[in-house]
């Protein structure tokens, strides 16, 4: 390994979702009753119909390896997906299956920027962004957001951070860690700026896409006219259909973007595992009413949640209209001394909140947004009361 990319790797920061995890996982480890609202990552089963399908895979032997950039069946079916729910039409050289979006994400950082190139982030952004960006030798900027906007970016903030540097913007709808979502006229008022600078690339991470809760519903920025040749649409099936653990993830894009992510791939994970494939196919091909029970199961927490969370003093919150986070501002305690203990910035309070309270959360210095901290509703109701309960007691 060189030396150059071997700093790069000592200067990434350690997820800080994982980390929380890891601290919780130790306190349970010494006994402690510790309430993990920590980790994306849904609490349901998988759908039975999909359980079903990868076992027919299984019978049907196959364990061969697969094509790099994703059976052709499921390229079908994402195709599909596409055209039904987001009204874009991706054919199958345009199309890549990767081991997770995350590696989607990594894939196309590597394929289009140079050493250099600036990569507009939102803030709050997904933890990995920024870290992927800078593994490729792009340079991230941070456009920060307020709770007052629902952490979205607007066209103004937009425009003042492009500079002639600028080769991408990456930007998740809902986002994770707020979840706010981009209505189709934001997304307008962006790409009215992006139009006028047409070496600009977007990605548009859509994992969350279903778990929404709008009454207009999920809206694809490459759906938007003069945006489709220009974006890269990341999704895959981690959270709406509580797959995390199957790692399938994909991306639909112009074709030499898609191209440059297969040959990549191909050497360094190659294609996706077969049984999960397989499962995925049958997944999309369902249609959305099938794992409609726990979009609403979702949208019921976070009213609970946000309820619950508003009647404790030096919370500021918005109402984040999908994924499965809040994201409030808590920089109402910094500066104050709680048992013992001064709250300097968020990352004291979550971990205030871990050791006093036995509740894990996320800081969100980790996202971008060092004033809030990032609460998951995965959970049971029953976990999300008593967790609250417990943090209200602490406060």
């Amino acid at each position: 390994m060189s030396n150059h990319l071997s700093d790069r790797i000592k200067n990434m920061s350690t997820s800080a979702t994982l980390a929380m995890a890891a601290k919780a996982r130790e306190l349970r480890n010494e006994g402690k009753d510790i309430i993990g609202l920590s980790l994306g990552e849904p609490d349901f089963n998988i759908p039975d119909f999909i359980k079903d399908a990868a076992k027919q895979a299984i019978d049907e032997n196959y364990s061969s390896y697969t094509p790099v950039d994703g059976y052709a069946e499921l390229k079908t079916a994402i195709s599909n997906k596409f055209k039904r729910d987001n009204n874009l039409d991706y054919g199958a050289n345009q199309i890549v299956v990767s081991t997770g979006a995350k590696q989607s994400l990594f894939n196309v950082a590597m394929v289009v920027l140079n050493p250099g190139d600036e990569v507009i982030l939102p803030a709050p952004y997904w933890v990995s962004y920024s870290d992927i960006v800078k593994l490729a030798e792009g340079v991230p900027v941070e456009v920060p957001t307020q709770i007052d906007t629902d952490f979205k970016m607007t066209p103004q903030q937009l425009e003042a951070a492009i500079t002639p540097k600028t080769r991408m913007l990456w930007f998740s709808s809902p986002c994770n860690p707020s979840g706010s979502v981009y209505s189709k006229e934001e997304l307008e008022g962006l790409a009215e700026v992006l139009k006028k600078h047409p070496d600009i690339y977007v990605v548009s991470d859509e994992i969350y896409e279903h778990i929404n809760f709008t009454e207009g519903g999920h809206t694809s920025i490459a759906g938007i006219d003069g945006m489709y040749d220009r974006t890269v649409t990341v999704n895959g099936v981690s959270k709406a259909f509580a797959m995390t653990g199957w790692r399938i993830g994909y991306i639909g894009a112009p074709e030499w973007i898609a191209k440059g992510c297969t040959k990549l791939q191909g050497q360094v994970t190659s294609g996706a595992n077969a049984i999960a494939q397989r499962a995925v196919i049958t997944a999309l091909d369902a249609p959305v009413s099938k794992i409609q029970f726990m979009i609403d199961k979702f949208h019921e927490r976070r009213d609970l949640v946000l309820d619950l969370l508003g009647q404790i003093e030096g919370f500021n919150l918005n109402v984040p209209e999908g994924a499965f986070y809040v994201f409030p501002d808590i920089s109402a305690y910094f500066g104050k001394t709680l048992k013992g203990v001064t709250i300097n910035n968020a990352s004291d309070f979550s971990l205030y909140l871990l050791e006093h309270a036995n509740v894990a959360t996320v800081t969100g210095e980790a996202f971008g947004n060092p004033n809030c901290i990032r609460i998951s509703y995965a959970a049971s109701e029953k976990e999300l009361k008593e967790a609250i309960s417990r943090i209200k007691a602490v406060l």
